[in-house]
């Protein structure tokens, strides 16, 4: 009868890993043929909720208007990434370099990190990737079913904790020409 349990056990754990290998190749799969990506999301700075909406070109280009009071522009041109408030036109330019997301819109970063990483099923809905690069502790989350990314979380350049969904994601669209032109200080 042990001898029996030692197999069913052995075998669940076969099964298990297998089924994880095949979700964690399809979201690589999928990952791999991406060159942009537009979404809505929704954002957690220490509690604080704001909502908006993104376009990211591979590799390190991102453009979000937030749809908060201040009207929140951010934009990298995969150089340099700018933070204006349309409102008060405050504007704050950082080296991309310094930042997470430096790290989170390099997708040849992330594919290499991905193959490395065994990545973990949470509530049976989402597969996560952890990694630690430098002073960054990067999640990147993935829908089971659809193999698509949903999120990510990590620590901003003020050491808070940023949790961003992304929903109504939509993969390889057209693009305007300028999109990724950093805005002006006024």
């Amino acid at each position: 009868m042990k001898k029996i349990i030692n197999i069913i056990i052995l075998f669940n754990f076969f099964f298990i890993s297998c089924v994880n290998a095949s979700t964690k190749s399809s979201i690589i799969s999928k990952f791999e043929n991406i060159q942009n990506l537009s979404f809505k999301f929704k954002q957690n700075i220490n509690e604080k909720i704001e909502t908006g909406n993104c376009i990211i070109q591979y590799p390190k280009k991102i453009y979000c208007e937030y749809n908060n009071f201040n009207k929140k522009l951010l934009v990298s041109n995969g150089k340099n990434l700018v933070i204006k408030n349309q409102t008060s036109n405050q504007y704050y330019i950082y080296p991309i370099e310094k930042t997470a997301l430096n790290l989170i819109l390099d997708k040849d970063f992330l594919l290499k990190k991905m193959n490395l990483s065994t990545g973990d099923l949470i509530d049976d809905k989402y597969y996560r990737f952890k990694f630690v690069e430098g002073n960054n502790e990067i999640n990147i989350y993935f829908d089971k079913k659809t193999f698509g990314i949903i999120g990510w979380q990590n620590i901003d350049i003020y050491q808070n904790l940023v949790i961003t969904y992304l929903f109504d994601v939509e993969a390889n669209k057209e693009i305007k020409k300028n999109q990724f032109k950093l805005p002006k200080q006024n």
